[in-house]
């Protein structure tokens, strides 16, 4: 595996964890939310990641080393099928005829495990990038 083509799987690997945090930040923002534009409460969000080619330049280099490696990309972001929590709230503003509120099923503690993981995935991507550069440098060295 050559330098650019580390670089390449190690970039994509960041924009996924980077967009798999912002919507694990958007559930916890999210998590009270019980009227958004679309109508009703909000709902949790998940990613699904994909295995995706890489750049068009670094395509174009790997046909010429005739092989193909791949990177991560994020194939989509779906909404949680969850029911929503029906809480007792008759004063609240949208509280039903009956008296109850609908709130995003959205448990905090499984989120921030889930943004731990992902945070220890992208500063393990970042150390493997680090190491990528670190062996570049140290074979420069040796042609000196």
């Amino acid at each position: 595996m050559d330098f650019m083509t580390m670089l390449d799987i190690g970039a994509s690997a960041l924009s996924a964890e980077r967009t798999h945090l912002n919507v694990i930040s958007m559930n916890l923002a999210n998590v009270n939310t019980t009227q958004t534009p679309e109508g009703g409460p909000y709902r949790r969000k998940s990613v699904v990641f994909k295995e995706a080619p890489l750049t068009p330049f670094s395509r174009e280099m790997q046909n010429a080393l005739d092989r193909e490696l791949r990177g991560v990309r994020v194939k989509a972001i779906l909404p949680d099928k969850r029911p929503f929590k029906r809480v007792y709230d008759p004063g609240h503003p949208d509280a039903d005829a009956e008296g109850y509120v609908n709130y995003p099923d959205i448990n905090v503690v499984e989120e921030m495990a889930n943004m731990m993981t992902a945070m220890r995935t992208y500063e393990a991507n970042v150390s493997a990038i680090t190491s990528a550069k670190t062996m570049f440098n140290k074979a420069l060295e040796i042609g000196k």
